[in-house]
């Protein structure tokens, strides 16, 4: 339902050089990740200056068709950086080889290939990202849908790219007639999945991304680095109370075709921060425009003032679902449901040239300001 680009870092903060592990800490001046070939975020993470002066280390690659990036502070026996880089590429594979819809020997393309209506064994993860997807259905009414991938493919944001021409309505109707995420069942023990429709087809990439940063922060626990923080495409985990027990400090980008350029500071400790945006994954036909965030309800592109909606929740998995699934709901019905349920989100709405923002109470907690 979404896609996610990957992190720069904030120009004025201290940099860091490349090394055989991804980056390293060192004396050069600041860089962007995107010079290294990697696109830039809806999320942006910004390091404080002070961090520089603790033994961090700095770790980026590419997976998941995106950029990964973590950072974490040495602990007393110091880690092996390009073990920990190999770790981190190991476990993403991992997970694409689950949920991709790219790859057509993924787990998750060979369950929407099949017309079998039997359970389906898959491995643990799938199964919790298929899960916790449902539960995400349920809280939002299905504004929120694991099984959109026929209106992902229909509108060309997937594999199959869509050039010129806008779907007909009765297109559009036969592919909506395919989703239903209550028709998707999950067990978790054993592991499987089960389409009550045949050709039921479910797309996971709205949650995947999150889900894998959740991941990798359990991996680097794991490994003896409890104070990290971990981005995969727009969706960041943090971990510990980063180099000097204040919080790891992170940067929301303001939503523009055109310009980056940072919005809001969020102090993070051990949550994760998420962004959902339609204003750069989109295509024009005419005068109109179409993002890539789709509403399973309508079949169509989500539509409405709202230009990006950011949650910080415990779970990036859940943080990373929340943002689309809110952005669908809109400016009204998304804030009303965040507030209701006591959800840390910051709303950023259109106002005819200039944005508006909009936060639930709890956003308080983790909001530090304007950048400046």
């Amino acid at each position: 339902m979404g896609e996610r680009n990957a992190v720069r870092f904030v120009p004025g903060f201290e940099g860091w050089r490349r090394g055989s592990a991804g980056l390293i800490k060192g004396k050069e001046s600041n860089r962007s990740l995107a010079d290294f070939g990697l696109s830039l975020a809806l999320v942006v993470m910004a390091l404080a200056p002070s961090a520089a002066r603790a033994e961090a280390i700095a770790l980026a690659g590419h997976a998941m068709g995106t950029g990964w990036s973590a950072r974490f502070i040495q602990p007393a026996s110091p880690l092996d950086s390009e073990q920990v880089a190999r770790e981190i590429g190991e476990r993403l594979e991992h997970l694409e080889q689950l949920c991709s819809t790219y790859r057509s020997q993924s787990a998750l393309s060979r369950f929407n290939a099949t017309q079998e209506t039997g359970w389906i064994s898959v491995g643990p993860e799938m199964a919790r990202v298929a899960d916790e997807s449902r539960q995400i259905s349920a809280l939002t009414s299905g504004a929120f849908d694991p099984t959109v991938y026929p209106l992902v493919q229909l509108w060309g944001f997937g594999s199959q790219r869509r050039s010129g021409t806008l779907p007909s309505a009765e297109e559009i109707s036969a592919a909506r007639g395919r989703v239903d995420w209550r028709q998707l069942e999950v067990q978790l023990s054993p592991p499987g999945l089960r389409k009550l429709q045949p050709s039921l087809a479910a797309d996971f990439s709205s949650m995947a991304k999150g889900f894998a940063a959740d991941a990798v922060s359990d991996l680097l626990v794991q490994l003896g680095a409890p104070n990290h923080l971990v981005q995969v495409g727009g969706d960041i985990k943090s971990a510990g109370a980063g180099a000097e027990g204040a919080g790891w400090r992170t940067a929301i980008e303001q939503p523009s075709e055109d310009t980056r350029k940072l919005g809001w500071v969020v102090v993070l400790k051990g949550q994760a921060l998420s962004t959902s945006g339609n204003y750069r994954n989109f295509f024009r036909v005419g005068a109109e425009r179409f993002g890539h965030i789709l509403d399973p309800r309508t079949g169509r592109p989500a539509d409405s003032e709202l230009a990006s909606v950011s949650v910080v929740h415990a779970s990036c998995a859940t943080s990373s679902a929340l943002a689309t699934a809110l952005f669908v709901l809109g400016p009204e019905a998304g804030f009303r449901l965040a507030q209701q349920k006591g959800l840390a989100c910051l709303f950023v709405v259109r106002n005819g040239a200039a944005f508006v923002t909009r936060s639930t109470d709890e956003f308080a907690r983790y909001f530090q300001g304007e950048y400046r």
